[in-house]
This record gives C-alpha cells, structure tokens and sequence, in this order.
C-alpha cells in the first residue's frame, strides 16, 4: 500500500523551526510495517499546491495522512485560527485522488470530532499515530473487517466512542532517521526536537497534554536516546531541544539520560522545560556536563492562591530556589508568565509581575488570557461562570480571563514590557 504523509504545518513560531518530528515517527513506523511511504513537509516547500500535486501524481497514493500541529496560535485578542489552511488541502487532495485522508497530530487528538467535521476528512487518529496509523492501514488492506483499531475516528460514525491509542513501550516505535524526514537544505544550526518521554500526570487545570500523550508517564531508555542523537551528531547537527513537557520528571531518568550523553561524548548544544519542582543542583549540574544552555521555567504566575486555583504543585519560593540552580550552573533561564487565570486580581498580577522580575531571567513571555480546552477542570469553571456553553465544542478558540482584569490588564502588560 502507497502512503502519502503531509506535514501541514506552515507556521513558524519563536526562535525555532518548528519541525514535524511526530510525523515523521509516524513514517518511521509505517515503513517498519512494509508500506511505501513518501513524506512532504509543507513548512520547506513554499509553493505547496504544486509539491502536493507533483506527490500525487508521481506516487498514486491509496492513503493520504495529514497532521494537524495546531488549532490556532493560543493568543487572546488577534486570535489565529489555523484549520483553515488545512482544509484547502484536504480539499486540494480530495480533487486529485480517491485515497482515504486521515488526519492525526496533537491538535487532532485534543479536538478529534469536531476537527474531523470541520476538514471534511474520512478517519482520524486520537493519540499515538505509530501504533494506530499501521494498524489502520492493515484494517483497510482487510476490507474493513471487524471493528477499527483503537484510537481511529471514522467520520460516518462521529459520536461513536474510541480509546486512545497508547504505547506502554516507547523503545518499541521506531526513531527517524535524519535523511528520512529533514530538507537536504536544512543548516546544520537548526535545532533538532527531541522527545524521550510522553504523558503527563500533573493534571493543570487548563492542559490538553492528557488529551495528546495520555496521563501516564512513559520513557525511552537511555541507549536508544543516545544512539539516536548520535546519528544526527555524525550528520553535522550539534543543536537540539528536548519536547518533553517536563525534562526533570522522573527526575531520576532525568539524571541518568544526562550521565548518557555525557558519556556518549556527544559535544551536543540543547534547551529544555524544567517543571519548577523535584529540580536539585545534581540534575542542574549534570544537564550543564551534557550540554544544556537554556531551560525554560514555565511558572504561570508568581501568586500563591492563582497557582492553587491552576493546580500547580510548587510554590513561589520553589520556583525562585531552582531558578538560582540554574542560573548557577551556567544556563540562561527563560519564564512563562499566564495571566488572568482563575482568581486573579490587580494584586495578584503586581505580584506575578515582581516575582519575575526578581528572578532575573533572560528573557521572560507574558500572556493574558488561557485557551480553554474541553475536559479540563479550567472548561468546567468556565461553563459555571457562564463564559461558555456546556456544549460549545471549544474548536474556534474561546479564552478564560479573570473578570477582575479582563479590561486593565492587557495596558498594564503593555506597560510591564515597555520598561
């Protein structure tokens, strides 16, 4: 079976290029389980009408994936809403060929009905893509027998219920390889993703990462972390950055991946997100040995009760006292401030606003508002506060903020970032 995998992002945001790194396991994984598969990146190719034509026409696909990265860009005010690209390509696909399009991705998981109405798409994937996405392709190749795999939506049945589909061994889905996903063009300075671990159990009130990866924890062992790094060192890229929500959770596999590379002798360059808690001067130490040179600290705020409300499990003083670790062990430190969340008042935005500034970070983002995702405690409150309906989807982007600020506090943002 002929497999065409789209990448259908083309938005770049911050510092880094945003590469399909799930896609390309997905690919990884498909070809493990024989099929031909061909991968298009959408964020390299600047005319993509004519790159998804030209992949049509020369591979016949009988399968067309598309991944879906983001909904919109989680910004309250000028809010993006990004589907509407993709749609043009389902609709651009559906005129070329008669192949089934599944779409799959983290926005996909966190919205999987309602974006699959919204595209006009046949199936989608809730969860992990290189179990499900084979799976789904056997079933197919079987004339349909019997029920779909686990975590597959079908659009004639929308409100049918459909498990997650979850790995409980990561070491068993396969990594790309470097010429298998990345433009023969890319620099060798751009920083490569990297994921050693998925699910998170913290439960924040306003997180849709349960929805993406699930809520239970699961590594990669340390051997096939850094012989994965390794292959993409030997190709000339020495810049990473890990996407594990939480780095130091476990915080023991943590320090044994950092003792990994150390010993691998990788002379990498790489950034990550530390959780602000169950952080020693062990873990700091280690990560700066093996070649991190920036966390990321995403704190949300500086107040106690609004951390309380967000379901936060540190306190200020935590955040300020592993701050300091790292800023000790050499590695610049970038903060999250997220305001207007359950609670807040003009005292406790001063409050958040002091405490980073006296962090002394090197670069901090402050944003006003949270995007209300469906399932979490946060869409639960804003149903109660009368802010949504209770049967308001959440696919075109609504945004919880305080009553208290809603009206001062994008000027006393404005003002913070001006001095």
């Amino acid at each position: 079976m002929r497999v065409l995998l789209i990448s259908g992002n083309q938005e770049l945001s911050g510092v880094m290029t945003p590469l399909p790194l799930g896609l390309a396991c997905v690919a990884a994984a498909t070809e493990k389980a024989g099929y031909e598969v061909r991968f298009l990146d959408l964020l390299s190719t600047p005319d993509w009408k004519t790159a998804i034509r030209n992949a049509i026409a020369s591979l016949s696909p009988e399968v067309i994936g598309l991944s879906v990265r983001n909904i919109d860009d989680q910004t309250m005010g000028n809010t993006r809403f990004l589907l509407a690209p993709l749609k043009d390509i389902v609709a651009l696909c559906r005129g070329l060929c008669s192949a089934p399009i599944v779409i799959g991705g983290a926005g996909f998981s966190i919205f999987p009905e309602s974006t699959l109405a919204y595209l006009g798409a046949d199936m989608g994937i809730q969860g992990e893509g290189e179990v499900a996405f084979p799976r789904l392709l056997s079933w197919l190749e079987n004339g349909r027998q019997g029920p779909a795999p686990a975590g597959v939506y079908l659009a004639e049945h929308p409100h049918a219920y459909v498990p997650q589909a979850i790995s409980t061994d990561l070491d068993a889905l396969p990594l790309p390889a470097p010429d298998a996903w990345l433009n023969s063009a890319m620099s060798p300075e751009w920083r490569i993703p990297v994921q050693t671990r998925r699910g998170c159990p913290q439960d924040c009130s306003f997180c849709s990462t349960g929805m993406i990866e699930g809520r239970h924890l699961r590594v990669r062992s340390v051997e096939s972390v850094t012989e994965w790094l390794t292959s993409y060192r030997r190709r000339g890229f020495r810049e990473f950055y890990f996407v594990d929500n939480t780095f130091n959770i476990p915080l023991a596999y943590a320090k044994e991946l950092c003792r990994g590379i150390i010993e691998a002798r990788l002379e990498i360059d790489w950034w990550a997100q530390i959780y602000p808690k169950s952080a020693d001067t062990e873990l700091a130490d280690l990560m700066a040995r093996a070649g991190c040179t920036l966390v990321g600290l995403g704190f949300e705020s500086g107040s106690e009760p609004v951390l309380r409300l967000l379901n936060k499990k540190f306190k200020p003083a935590e955040v300020a006292e592993i701050s300091t670790i790292f800023r000790a062990a050499g590695m610049k430190r970038n903060g999250f401030l997220m305001l207007g969340a359950p609670g807040e008042t003009r005292q406790t935005v001063e409050e958040s606003l002091a405490f980073a500034r006296s962090l002394h970070l090197d670069a901090l983002k402050i944003s006003a508002g949270i995007r209300i995702y469906p399932h979490t405690p946060l869409a639960v409150r804003a149903v109660a506060e009368g802010i949504i309906r209770a049967d308001d989807d959440l696919l075109l982007p609504r945004f919880y903020m305080a009553p208290a600020v809603r009206d001062w506090l994008p000027e006393r943002i404005a003002r913070y970032n001006s001095l």
